[in-house]
């Protein structure tokens, strides 16, 4: 909450006009093209990240399909994780996400501008037409983001167990999975301080069909779950061996 205090104080001129503007554009979005709407919300996104003392680090950013029609897999840390995509990713994407985040002010507006799906995990019916138009539009060359935890894991950089089910609109589609690990993406609002943060976002080579068309749902989440934490881990063990021989070395 602090964080969220800061990135709006310090950008206080530009808040009302920028709302006004986010609001209107979540609510008539037929009147904008998908990449002017994207173009938009990294702007406000940029700025934010600037105000709250929010760094975003970029990693295998080669790894990425060049062309459009995949599903990001990221773990799913907190309420910040669609953020630190959006300023990593300069393409346009949408987001499947749970239907408690529709009520939450800007991320509201955000996930509106996103034409995100919202999801009632409860409505077994609404979800598989969920995946059923996820999967139309990924083959039509639209890009979306799954959170394949389901919720926030709420152990920091610990990866929670990631659902099988979540995969099926990629199966469907016959699209890339593209695995995101996100490393310190729960310090920016879900903690409560303001000191200057890092978020590390890296993108992992993609599982094209060819190399998942044999395996089971449960078998690719568990595949893209561990090579996930196995990046994270990788990277937070090389960040502290350099704050160890800086500390050394004073």
């Amino acid at each position: 909450m602090k964080r969220i205090i800061m990135m709006v104080f310090r950008n206080i001129l530009l808040v009302p006009y920028t709302w006004i503007k986010l609001c209107y554009r979540a609510g008539h979005v037929d009147k904008y093209t998908e990449e002017d709407l994207y173009k938009y919300i990294r702007w406000i996104d940029y700025h934010a990240n600037r105000g709250g003392n929010v760094n975003i680090e970029v990693h295998g950013a080669e790894n990425l399909p060049e062309e459009d029609g995949f599903i990001f897999f990221p773990n799913h840390q907190g309420l910040y994780d669609v953020l630190a995509i959006i300023e990593a990713f300069p393409r346009p994407f949408s987001v499947v996400a749970k239907k408690d985040l529709a009520d939450i002010p800007f991320l509201k507006q955000i996930f509106a501008c996103m034409r995100a799906y919202m999801i009632d995990r409860d409505d077994v019916k609404q979800a598989m037409q969920v995946i059923i138009e996820v999967s139309k539009q990924v083959k039509e060359g639209r890009n979306y983001l799954i959170f394949a935890e389901g919720t926030r894991s709420k152990n920091g950089n610990q990866v929670g167990t990631f659902k099988g089910g979540s995969f099926k609109a990629a199966t469907k589609a016959k699209c890339p999975i593209v695995p995101v690990a996100l490393i310190d993406s729960f310090k920016p609002f879900d903690t409560n301080t303001t000191k200057p943060v890092t978020v590390q976002v890296y993108f992992l080579k993609p599982l094209e069909y060819e190399d998942y068309k044999g395996m089971k749902t449960t078998e690719i989440a568990k595949l893209v779950q561990e090579s996930i934490q196995a990046t994270i881990n990788a990277n937070i063990e090389s960040s502290q061996d350099v704050d160890m021989r800086e500390k050394t070395a004073v």
